[in-house]
């Protein structure tokens, strides 16, 4: 994770997703590349919903701005399509795969692939089909979003901005927005400009915003770019090796 969030900081498009993805193939095999696919987009799709639900909170709060509302419902549609098909390949794995062989009944080649990418793609879903683990899994998922937001608000006050508790996670949340689209990397500017209009709902003038926005970035930034740096060097890669990988490495379907 720390490798690909450092990726996102120095290429730009998120290419740290797939690098991510990549580096845990290429550690335990060719054959868990779409199992750990499975896992991340798992995890986008659950991000992606509690922002969209911390936004949906926010709403009845704060006045959020228009542009926001409708992104936050954008994205609410692209998750729930993320969210039918995965919970359709956990609930019925049988029906997708007799939907693959129908799909594919004239190319047999084609269809064993995919049917091989599919089963891997499966284990992946283990995380979210057994029931012992919701409970974990919505511990630690308050867990994993209350400490960025004390990171936002705790920010504010070292930027001297001494604004309630709920600007932080006004701050998290438009960021968390912005910087879901492909963008340069680090986020730089978008990451920015979402920062300076959370803040400015709170009275914020725009140098005030833009320097609590830089100094936020920076804590983000940095710590994350040298402990990702510290990985790489321990699966030992390179940073010539994370820019030569390209969709054409991708493990093969089958082994």
């Amino acid at each position: 994770m720390m490798i690909g969030y450092m990726v996102n900081n120095v290429l730009p498009l998120r290419a740290g997703e797939f690098v991510r993805v990549y580096v845990v193939s290429r550690r335990w095999g060719a054959g868990r590349f779409w199992t750990a696919a499975a896992t991340l987009i798992v995890e986008r799709v659950l991000d992606s919903l509690c922002l969209v639900g911390i936004l949906g909170v926010l709403i009845f709060l704060v006045d959020v701005p228009p542009v926001v509302e409708w992104a936050a419902i954008i994205m609410l549609a692209v998750d729930v399509a993320g969210v039918s098909m995965l919970v359709a390949i956990a609930a019925a794995p049988a029906r997708c795969r007799r939907l693959i062989e129908r799909l594919t009944a004239r190319w047999p080649a084609l269809r064993g692939r995919l049917l091989s990418a599919f089963e891997t793609f499966l284990h992946g879903l283990d995380g979210v089909r057994a029931r012992e683990h919701l409970g974990p899994l919505a511990a630690w998922t308050v867990v994993v979003w209350l400490i960025p937001a004390l990171a936002a608000w705790t920010s504010l006050r070292a930027a001297n901005l001494h604004l309630p508790l709920i600007a932080g996670w006004v701050v998290l949340a438009f960021i968390g927005l912005g910087v879901s689209i492909p963008s340069a990397p680090g986020a730089v500017g978008v990451f920015h400009a979402a920062a300076m209009l959370a803040t400015r709902m709170f009275g914020v003038g725009e140098a005030e915003g833009l320097g609590y926005a830089i100094i936020f970035h920076a804590s983000q930034f940095i710590p994350v770019t040298v402990i990702g740096w510290v990985y790489l060097l321990r699966e030992h890669m390179t940073f010539r090796d994370v820019v030569a990988v390209t969709p054409t490495e991708t493990p093969p379907l089958s082994r």
